[in-house]
């Protein structure tokens, strides 16, 4: 089944340490002070951070789900569409981007769990 916007919001709750800023046109998604992800309502996306070569498989494999946000720090970001993902793999997406800004203190007490 296709997610939606309450899923993203829903999955990004669960992990710990998480800010949300509710800004005009998107929400900035924070752990610990570093930005992991936004959030744009009116079109139902995400944008997400992730390593270089995940970005590039991400939108390589399915461009009608996924596409080049920017690259910044050696990340790549992608915009999700949310109607071509389902729950678990959103759930992945969003772990991995989290996990990539986390401090090593919460990556430790997290260990490998996704949310749900």
């Amino acid at each position: 089944m296709a997610c939606d916007i309450g899923d993203a919001r829903d999955l990004i709750g669960q992990l710990e340490a998480v800010s949300v800023q509710e800004l005009d046109r998107y929400t900035r998604l924070e752990v610990h002070g570093r930005t992991f992800g936004y959030i744009w309502e009116p079109t139902s996306t995400v944008g997400l951070k992730q390593t270089m070569a995940e970005q590039a498989a991400l939108v390589g494999e399915r461009p009608e789900v996924f596409e080049v946000q920017f690259n910044a720090g050696g990340f790549g970001w992608v915009v999700v569409h949310l109607e071509g993902v389902e729950r678990d793999e959103l759930a992945e997406l969003v772990f991995e981007a989290w996990r990539l800004s986390a401090p090593s203190s919460l990556l430790e007490t997290r260990g490998e769990k996704l949310p749900v």
